[in-house]
Formats: C-alpha cells, sequence, structure tokens
C-alpha cells in the first residue's frame, strides 16, 4: 500500500468508496474491502449507508486506530446548528466517536463558508473530528476556506481520472500539502484502448492502470467504489507494478 503524508497524518493513498451501496449489501462490501486490505473507507450522510458502513466497521481483528474513515455532511445542512445536528447523527450512525475526516460535501450559495468551517472546527475541538476537509471545491474556495477562515483544509475530494483535469486544484493541494481525493477514479477506463495497451505490458486491466496512475501521484488519493467483490480485489491489486514515465504522459494525455 502507498501511503500519503498529509500535514503529519498518515493515510492510505487507496481507498474504499460507498455511494451508492447501502443496506446488508453495503455492510458486506465494505466488510469485504476491509479482508482485501483497504484501510481508507469513504461514506457520506446523503449516501443513507452510515449505519451499514458502521456495522462493518465493527469488524473483529481491525484496531480503529488502522482505519481513516471519511464521512461528509450535506449542502443542506452547513448552518452551524444543522451542520452539528448533521455530524453527530453521523457519528452515531458509524458508532464512532471520532472521524478521521468531515468534509463539506458540496458548497452552498446561501450559507456562509465561515459559519460551516466554524462548526466544523467546533466538532475537532471537540475531538468528534480529526481534520476538516472539502468536496467539489474550486481552488479559488479552497484558498477562500485557508486564507480567509484560518482552516487548514486536509483534502478536497473532485472527479478525477485519466479523462478530466484537475490542473489548478492539484496545483494547490501539492503547493499546500492538501490531499486531493479522486472519486470515479476509474471512469470509462475499461473502454480505453491505450490503458488496455499498457495493462497489457504489466498483466494488469485497464482500470488497475488508471487506479495505479492516480496513486503514483503526489498528494492524490483514489477511492473507488464497487458491489463486487472481485472488482474490489482488482483494484486493491495495484501495488506489485508501476508506470514508466512514459506510460505517465500517454496517461496524462488522455484528458479532455
Amino acid at each position: 500500500m502507498i501511503h500519503l503524508d498529509v500535514r503529519g497524518t498518515r493515510v492510505p493513498a487507496l481507498g474504499f468508496g460507498t455511494w451508492q451501496l447501502t443496506g446488508s449489501a453495503c455492510a458486506r462490501m465494505v466488510r469485504t474491502a476491509l479482508e482485501i486490505g483497504y484501510r481508507h473507507v469513504d461514506t457520506a450522510a446523503m449516501y443513507d449507508n452510515e449505519e451499514a458502513v458502521g456495522e462493518a466497521l465493527r469488524s473483529p481483528g481491525i484496531p480503529r486506530e488502522e482505519l481513516f474513515v471519511v464521512t461528509k455532511v450535506w449542502s443542506s445542512d452547513l448552518a452551524r446548528d444543522r451542520l452539528l445536528r448533521s455530524a453527530n447523527a453521523s457519528l452515531r450512525k458509524l458508532g464512532l466517536d471520532r472521524v478521521d475526516l468531515l468534509l463539506i460535501h458540496w458548497p452552498s450559495p446561501s450559507v456562509p463558508l465561515g459559519e460551516t468551517l466554524g462548526a466544523m472546527r467546533e466538532l475537532q475541538e471537540q475531538g468528534k473530528v480529526g481534520h476538516i476537509g472539502v468536496s467539489n471545491f474550486s481552488a479559488a474556495l479552497m484558498r477562500e476556506a485557508e486564507e480567509q477562515h484560518g482552516i487548514e483544509v486536509f483534502a478536497n475530494q473532485v472527479p478525477y481520472h485519466p479523462f478530466t483535469r484537475q490542473d489548478d486544484v492539484l496545483a494547490m493541494c501539492r503547493e499546500r500539502r492538501i490531499m486531493l481525493t479522486a472519486y470515479t477514479p476509474i471512469k470509462s477506463a475499461a473502454r480505453d484502448r491505450t490503458l488496455a495497451e499498457i495493462g497489457r505490458r504489466h498483466g494488469k486491466s485497464a482500470p488497475q492502470v488508471a487506479l495505479r496512475w492516480l496513486v503514483e501521484q503526489d498528494m492524490v488519493s483514489a477511492i473507488p467504489r464497487s458491489s463486487n467483490p472481485e472488482h474490489a480485489r482488482a483494484n486493491y491489486d495495484i501495488f506489485d507494478f508501476a508506470l514508466s514515465d512514459e506510460e505517465k504522459t500517454r496517461i496524462a494525455a488522455l484528458a479532455r
């Protein structure tokens, strides 16, 4: 496993996403992911699966300190009181007294960013939140959070894969040592000839190449989601090969 050093905290570069997984099927898949070796688990209040994720996180034999658990507050709950209620509800559902990272799921056009970040800082001071982060934020909004509101942004979760660029966000993340977490990281990868050709050189699939390309990048993590145990295992099986500079250049050129 590749790990990132994000402002003094060690985070697995490959995590397990849970979007669209619910109920017992979600609990089974997260438990399977933990058995495979995933230790970075991503959920959100909006996913309506925090109870199922929490059930799986209580699997015997996995110390809490080995896990990096992320959840998100939905955009309708970003006013102070609503955010505090939402975050505390997430903790109850997850069965945790603390999450490692709490994210603003989407920026709000109506609630001042400072109010939201202030409420998140309250939770951090209470020991309920390890780190504060954002999702779907532009570089300008990340800069506002840090420079106007005095928050150390730990992560920004955005769509990122070989076919979409995040140049401005990625540049700022690297400059300030903020983690960029790529969601939908293998979108369209299975159909791409370049990724498939590179994969054949290494005995890997096109999606595995896409994930390897992401986790080899400075300050980038990826959270592929799967409802299929075999796909989850394949997504994790990316740490026994490396891409050449020429291969990385060809993959980067795929972005539209």
